[in-house]
């Protein structure tokens, strides 16, 4: 059994205590001796403050059959998290969600430990007293990387990265390393490679000095050579003008590849089709409702972020209207700001949308944050006042007892499930119910060389009555402007 280790703050004399997570089984919050410690107020001695082990960080494997299904496991790391607001509950659970983004990106998670503090230091995340001992943790454990669970400036990352002599990585350079693995698409490459490369402009710096040595002047002796010599620039001010020449190409080639989404979307407009995007946390099961609903066969995959390319399928609702479902890119707490507006071309479809479906996955630990986080997004993207449905995804695996608080708040709210099929019935009906209704009435008689005209009358509007007739087929219906205007000459008296 492994024992609790403990440490010394050399200038406050103040225990720390490292918590095994896989051994004690103890959770951040379930000691009655720290519990003076857990709440966000009282914080008035900064030294007091102690990195924790949170439970259940080690992917170690547990049977060997998993090897075979495991992905390449490319780097041992640490994540690290500064927990300055919420309950215990909250922070555990945002440092699970950068385990699993950790996973995705194909690492090993060693450990992961919690500092409680106000606010991150900010000069190295956490306490400066606890880098040594976080340092002490990275060479026992044998990481090469540490996760942060925050956006880093680029001196703490610079600090950080001098003092533990690994490896760093932040949140947000994870995110992005997760949607490089994923882009299809020219689209999305395009995306993610703008995205990666105004982050890295923020954060280019010198490795022992040689990014930041000029490339002119006297180098002779440094091998510069012919055509090295003169007033020269910095190597940083070199690759941050690169940068930004790439930069200009990336926006250009999106606003091309804009234009033509534009076109599409302009196009489904002209036609009168009715529009639903699919939206919500990354791995609520989008693309799983999609497929079950349109029957597309878009890939499925438990994964965060496994759809970053927008998928756009056509189906029929019971009474024949033609609309379009379209699957989108999945959100995450603190998703990047460089990730939002490098996908804002594609995350229009959703705020171009007649509706709203924003799937919640049920079974997670803590849903309502979920659908916080969606909806800051949401709001981002002009898209907060599209009409939503909340579609509680994987009924199967949630515990209703937890359901129970977001039926009550949300009205608009269903659970399903994708897998089972259990409520989608119930799912189609209140999407053909919040879908756009055609509100001119018409009662026309159709000659029977005119089927063009019922067949439009059946997917664009809405048929109340259908009769034929010796003289042709009488339909009695609600229909768009356009398609009054080519109906009237067969309307009755």
């Amino acid at each position: 059994m492994t024992t609790h280790s403990h440490a010394y703050d050399e200038t406050t004399d103040v225990e720390l205590d490292l918590i095994e997570g896989e051994d004690s089984g103890d959770s951040l919050s379930g000691h009655d001796e720290y519990d003076h410690e857990l709440s966000t107020e009282g914080l008035d001695l900064e030294e007091r403050q102690a990195l924790r082990r949170v439970v259940g960080m080690s992917t170690e494997l547990t049977d060997i059959s998993e090897v075979e299904y495991r992905k390449l496991l490319l780097e041992r790391v640490l994540l690290v998290g500064v927990w300055t607001e919420g309950s215990a509950e909250d922070a555990e659970n945002s440092l699970a969600e950068l385990k699993l983004l950790a996973e995705t990106a194909g690492s090993e998670v060693l450990d992961g430990v919690i500092q409680r503090r106000k606010k991150p230091d900010p000069a190295t995340f956490i306490g400066s007293g606890k880098v040594s001992d976080l340092r002490n943790l990275v060479a026992s454990l044998g990481a090469d990387t540490v996760i942060a669970d925050g956006e880093l400036a680029p001196a703490q990352l610079r600090n950080l990265e001098d003092k533990l002599k690994v490896k760093v990585v932040d949140r947000t350079a994870l995110i992005l390393d997760i949607f490089a693995q994923h882009a299809k698409s020219k689209e999305g490459k395009a995306q993610v490679e703008l995205a990666q490369l105004q982050y890295m402009k923020q954060r280019l710096r010198g490795w022992g000095g040689n990014l930041s040595r000029q490339a002119g002047g006297r180098v002779g002796a440094a091998g510069g050579g012919i055509g090295g010599r003169g007033p020269g620039e910095t190597k940083i001010e070199t690759d941050r003008r690169r940068i930004n020449t790439k930069i200009a190409k990336l926006r250009r080639d999106l606003k091309s590849l804009k234009g033509k989404r534009s076109t599409l979307r302009q196009e489904r407009r002209r036609n009168l089709v009715p529009s639903v995007a699919i939206a919500g946390y990354t791995n609520a099961g989008k693309s799983s409702l999609l497929n079950k609903i349109t029957g597309a066969g878009v890939l499925v995959e438990d994964a965060l972020f496994a759809t970053l390319d927008p998928t756009t399928r056509r189906t029929t609702a019971s009474d024949g209207r033609v609309y379009t479902l379209t699957d989108t890119v999945g959100f995450v707490r603190h998703l990047p700001h460089d990730i939002v507006e490098a996908f804002r071309s594609t995350l229009e479809e959703v705020a171009d949308a007649d509706l709203l479906l924003h799937v919640v996955d049920g079974s997670h630990p803590d849903p309502l944050a979920q659908i916080q986080a969606v909806r800051e997004v949401l709001a981002e993207i002009k898209a907060g006042d599209v009409p939503e449905i909340i579609v509680i995804n994987k009924a199967d695996l949630a515990d209703p007892m937890a359901l129970a608080p977001i039926l009550h708040r949300e009205p608009h709210a269903i659970v399903v499930s994708a897998r089972t099929g259990e409520g989608m019935d119930k799912l189609r009906e209140l999407i053909e119910g919040g879908l756009p209704q055609p509100h001119v009435a018409l009662d026309v008689l159709l000659p029977y060389d005119r089927g063009d005209l019922v067949s439009r009358i059946h997917s664009e509007g809405s048929v109340e009555q259908l009769e034929h007739t010796a003289e042709g087929t009488r339909v009695t219906a609600r229909v768009h402007p356009a398609l009054a205007g080519d109906l009237t000459p067969y309307a009755t008296a």
